[in-house]
């Protein structure tokens, strides 16, 4: 082969090459463009409180939701266990572990729980220890607002806030980083079960103290029986399961 024929064919891979990496780019905005542009009932859409950043949260891997709510309600009761004399004699506990460990159901479970709220412009979300946290931090994601840990005392490294509140025949107390949840926010607290609402109350109460407005609160069980409703003081409550 001439040298002339061999620079000739260096080039045209040079320019093949170049053209791929071309096409390859410009099919990858295409794709990102078509999945931003999507249909809602394939992507939940959420956004960012800072910099007007936005991002889609894929709900893929957890298929579609289930159409009637109901469904999604006995779906969860049976998966729910009940676990007998914990953590005292005559308590029926409710183990919300077996939800967690199914993939769709648990992510329908938090996506029915952050939808009354899609709405209310909520910029932080507070998660009650310890199992608030495994709700907390996927709703927070869901409504693209802050997640805010409110944790027992000396749990949290720097400085914190302060509620004591009463329990039957003591006392007990939640803490807050002191910079976590500002005057102007909009918090939505979120927590597994609500009982007698002592701590949901107390964890108002210590949003309240910063000057923030709690907007409501949801949960994934309600012990209707426990009255905790009416501790919250005639806030929104929110909850997907009832047990009488």
């Amino acid at each position: 082969m001439r040298r002339s024929d061999c620079s000739w064919a260096g080039t045209c891979r040079t320019f093949l090459t170049d053209l791929l990496k071309w096409f390859l780019k410009a099919l990858t905005r295409h794709s990102r463009r078509l999945r931003l542009t999507s249909d809602a009932g394939h992507r939940t859409r959420a956004s960012t409180t800072s910099h007007d950043f936005k991002f889609h949260l894929s709900s893929m891997c957890r298929g579609h939701l289930i159409s009637d709510k109901s469904e999604l309600i006995d779906e969860l009761k049976r998966t729910i266990r009940d676990v007998h004399n914990f953590p005292k004699p005559g308590i029926v506990f409710k183990d919300v572990t077996p939800v967690l460990l199914d993939v769709k159901l648990f992510g329908q479970a938090v996506e029915a729980m952050a939808e009354p709220y899609r709405s209310a412009r909520i910029t932080r979300v507070v998660s009650i220890e310890s199992r608030g946290f495994l709700f907390g931090a996927p709703i927070a994601l869901e409504l693209g607002a802050g997640l805010v840990p409110i944790r027992k005392p000396g749990k949290l490294p720097a400085a914190t806030q302060r509620v004591e509140y009463a329990l039957e025949y003591a006392t007990d107390a939640l803490e807050m980083h002191h910079d976590a949840v500002q005057p102007g926010d909009r918090v939505l607290v979120v927590d597994d079960v609500l009982a007698t609402g002592g701590t949901a109350n107390a964890a108002a109460q210590l949003v309240g103290g910063t000057g923030a407005a709690v907007a409501g609160f949801s949960f994934l069980i309600e012990l209707d029986f426990l009255k905790g409703r009416q501790r919250l003081q005639g806030r929104r409550v929110e909850a997907l399961l009832h047990y009488a």
